[in-house]
């Protein structure tokens, strides 16, 4: 199946919206794993057997694992998740964005070192940065950056532009939005990434993209709410937390403390969602 086909199928399956991003910080693991950087594929692994069930996708952070030569730990957990998780989409979180056969050798280290079934990318360099994904894994999905949740986003992503006549004063996060629920997405595989911590802009890129796929993150420590987050984006959407599934418990219950945070955020996320 498509990214987009696999994702929808495991939001069905599992009656999930979520996403579980793997971002495992060494000083936090439980005892007696904690500050071992060998361990994280160990501690990623427990949190893919405890939720399984439970979620739509798991978005693997890959600085976390690179910063510590964790790279060989990162493969072996997509491995785990297409094995354990059948089905369920695994999203590298990388935020890539360049041209030409640089993103040529990105598209291959995503999608075949790591084997993952979507990425994140950056719309700085413009649209011929996404082509090289598109022209080489047409099946494969891209999330692209739009308007996301840290505070400083506004010093780029508000600005307003000059705009035509289709679209006066557009924003551009508005106009990222535009390109890729248009031109750029010819393979029917792009989304957006779309920070909780405006759900007011949201708002704004559903009315412009009613049918992409939203990723949205920044729920609970980055202070996004997730009744007006769901609220806002409508349909078509994915919500990532980390921390409070992946920390919910430092004692030797982690796993199953986990499974319980994933589990009330998913029912809280069927409670609010459109039926």
């Amino acid at each position: 199946m498509s990214f987009v086909e696999q994702w929808r199928d495991a939001c069905q399956r599992n009656s999930s919206r979520l996403c579980l991003g793997l971002d495992p910080e060494p000083e936090r693991l439980p005892a007696p794993w904690t500050r071992d950087i060998t361990r994280l594929y160990d501690f990623c692994a427990a949190m893919v057997d405890a939720t399984a069930d439970l979620v739509c996708a798991y978005k693997p952070q890959i600085a976390h694992f690179a910063a510590v030569g964790g790279e060989a730990q990162l493969e072996r957990l997509i491995r785990h998740i297409h094995e354990r998780a059948p089905g369920v989409p695994v999203i590298l979180d990388a935020k890539r964005g360049d041209i030409g056969s640089t993103a040529r050798h990105y598209a291959r280290e995503a999608f075949e070192r790591y084997g993952a079934d979507a990425l994140t990318v950056s719309p700085f360099m413009g649209g011929d940065s996404l082509d090289p994904y598109m022209d080489a894994y047409p099946d494969r999905g891209l999330f692209v950056l739009c308007r996301t949740s840290n505070p400083a986003a506004d010093d780029l992503q508000a600005l307003e532009l000059c705009g035509d006549e289709t679209a006066p004063g557009e924003r551009v996060f508005e106009r990222v939005a535009r390109l890729v629920a248009g031109d750029w997405n010819r393979t029917g595989q792009l989304g957006l990434v779309t920070g909780a911590t405006r759900p007011e802009d949201i708002h704004a890129v559903r009315a412009i993209a009613p049918t992409l796929p939203l990723l949205i993150p920044g729920i609970g420590a980055q202070g996004g709410e997730l009744d007006a987050t769901v609220r806002a984006a409508g349909d078509h959407f994915l919500v990532n937390v980390s921390r409070s599934v992946l920390y919910a418990s430092a004692e030797r219950d982690y796993a199953s403390a986990a499974r319980a945070e994933a589990s009330r955020l998913r029912d809280a996320m069927a409670a609010l969602a459109p039926r």
